[in-house]
């Protein structure tokens, strides 16, 4: 498999060479061989519901505009002036109807065309204006109104390199009556001193739960829910999970849920007051995708990842996360909430609590998450004298026996990580 992964079937080990989390090297390729050619995610049409509508961020490390045209059509532009290289628009979010240089003052129109240049007068007869508009990254698509955009020409389409993820992308939209969810108002952004891989491990390794979580646990046992790890039949949490292999590096937990879903399953933390307007949600969803579907949708919850870096975690809420290396050993983290845009005050006020609770930076999970994966790369200091991590957890099992805390999920990521980076068979 390479220097980087040691994997014997029949003994049933794996083990991952920790170089690949503290190496500057394997840092520089990942830059070229994964975000250089992967479909990153951009963002959610709901962000820029009108025409002039924009939003700035970087993505794969690039500073880039993601905005609706004055027609109405999605876009992203290279946030970089074609003039001497400068950030064109410096704005969080906005709308607007041109874009302005603020270094000598070349002007944009939101479907990149430049639109003025001061002093154009001075150019000479082979200075084309329309050769001069922002440019735009080579490949741009969307699905579900998800955006990705790709930096490789020549990479597969979106609907292609998405494959099997899309099944799982459809049970978080068809919580909306319309299809039609929307990321609520407000973005988090923390730093993490840990490498960004570790990112991908902790957003769908359920082993930790118990550890980790502790706190949270017992809130939820005060609160009346019942969360008893299964004990006798093998398991370590309160419901049954599974973990799914979609390919391209994708994969997916898939849980019984017993936490509660804002969607439609209550828990006694709602409140009593909560259960006539939940089981009207439910009915709906009963009607619309038929019994079965329905449970899918309102009684398992799954954390999605779609490779390399975006994380759709279905659960208490719904929460859209990137993730992006500052360095070997930091990362940048974005996360949003996604809901149904036509659900009620009380239902989205469910929803944000929810939301907040377990996943905010100040809720239940995401400051333990941050400090075990701290912890983690303090630990790698070791690296030359204790160079291998184990994760062999339930290797040998089959498909459908994988559960959600062995560590068969960590291994598609690595597998997959390892051929990108030429490293693997």
């Amino acid at each position: 498999m390479g220097r980087y992964i040691e994997e014997d079937p029949q003994a049933r080990t794996f083990r991952l060479n920790r170089e690949v989390l503290v190496s500057e090297e394997v840092l520089g390729s990942e830059i070229t061989r994964i975000f250089g050619r992967c479909w990153i995610y951009t963002g959610h049409g709901s962000e820029i519901p009108n025409p002039g509508d924009f939003v700035t961020r970087r993505v794969a490390g690039r500073p880039v505009i993601f905005c609706r045209d004055r027609d109405g059509q999605v876009r992203c532009h290279l946030n970089t002036c074609r003039h001497r290289g400068a950030i064109v628009c410096r704005e969080r979010k906005g709308s607007t109807r041109q874009f302005f240089c603020p270094y000598h003052g070349w002007s944009y129109d939101t479907t990149g065309a430049l639109a003025g240049v001061p002093g154009d007068d001075a150019y000479g007869e082979g200075f084309d204006r329309s050769s001069h508009g922002l440019k735009a990254p080579p490949r741009f698509d969307q699905y579900r109104d998800f955006w990705f955009l790709c930096l490789e020409r020549e990479a597969p389409k979106l609907e292609e390199y998405l494959g099997a993820a899309m099944d799982y992308i459809d049970l978080v939209i068809e919580q909306s009556p319309s299809a039609s969810m929307e990321v609520i108002a407000g973005t988090q952004e923390y730093d993490v001193a840990a490498n960004w891989k570790l990112m991908v491990e902790n957003s769908v390794d359920d082993y930790h739960l118990p550890s980790t979580h502790a706190t949270w646990l017992k809130y939820m046992a005060n609160s009346g829910v019942d969360v008893r790890p299964r004990t006798d039949e093998g398991l370590v949490l309160p419901a049954k999970g599974r973990t799914v292999d979609l390919g391209n590096g994708h994969f997916t937990t898939d849980n019984i849920n017993y936490r509660g879903r804002p969607v439609a399953r209550w828990i006694p933390i709602y409140g009593e007051d909560a259960k006539q307007e939940m089981e009207g949600i439910r009915r709906e969803l009963v009607t619309r995708l038929g019994p079965e579907r329905a449970a899918r949708v309102a009684d398992t919850n799954r954390n999605l990842v779609v490779f390399p870096n975006l994380v759709i975690n279905d659960g208490s809420s719904v929460t859209i996360r990137t993730f992006y290396p500052d360095g070997v050993d930091r990362m940048h983290v974005t996360a949003w909430a996604l809901g149904p845009k036509e659900e009620s005050e009380s239902a989205r006020a469910r929803r944000l609590d929810s939301f907040l609770t377990f996943y905010g930076p100040g809720g239940f999970a995401t400051p333990d998450d941050v400090e075990a994966l701290e912890l983690v790369q303090q630990g790698l200091a070791n690296w030359p004298d204790d160079p291998w991590s184990e994760m062999s957890r339930g290797m040998g099992k089959g498909p459908e026996d994988q559960l959600n805390s062995d560590e068969h999920h960590l291994r598609t990521f690595w597998r997959h990580w390892n051929r990108l980076m030429g490293e693997g068979s």
